[in-house]
């Protein structure tokens, strides 16, 4: 439930905040970033395919592929700001600005994407 609540922008506790940094600045960061927008966006996917089949005469295959060129519009539109909404994750738990950033070129990983 508490993935949940930081997925959809909630706060976590304090005692989970050295999670949220290694959240944002692990290797895999960026695909972690990806997956909360599918995870957040998988609800809403749903609701739309069980509208569409069954309140429109569209095919099934029409409505797949509609649903899905909108979790990769979504997903590309918000990886492309991935450095950002990062740093506001971080922020809102504590963190001073450009702290993801630092931390990540520290590691001497890329320290923005892409």
């Amino acid at each position: 439930m508490r993935w949940l609540h930081y997925v959809y922008g909630g706060r976590l506790p304090e005692a989970y905040r050295e999670w949220v940094l290694h959240d944002a600045t692990a290797k895999t960061w960026v695909l972690r970033f990806a997956f909360r927008i599918f995870a957040e966006a998988l609800p809403w996917l749903v609701a739309a395919y069980l509208v569409l089949t069954l309140l429109t005469p569209l095919p099934v295959p029409v409505v797949l592929l509609a649903l899905l060129l909108s979790l990769l519009l979504s997903l590309f539109l918000t990886v492309t700001s991935a450095d950002e909404l990062a740093e506001v994750r971080l922020t809102k738990h504590g963190f001073p600005p450009g702290t993801g950033k630092a931390v990540r070129k520290r590691r001497g990983g890329a320290s923005t994407w892409p």
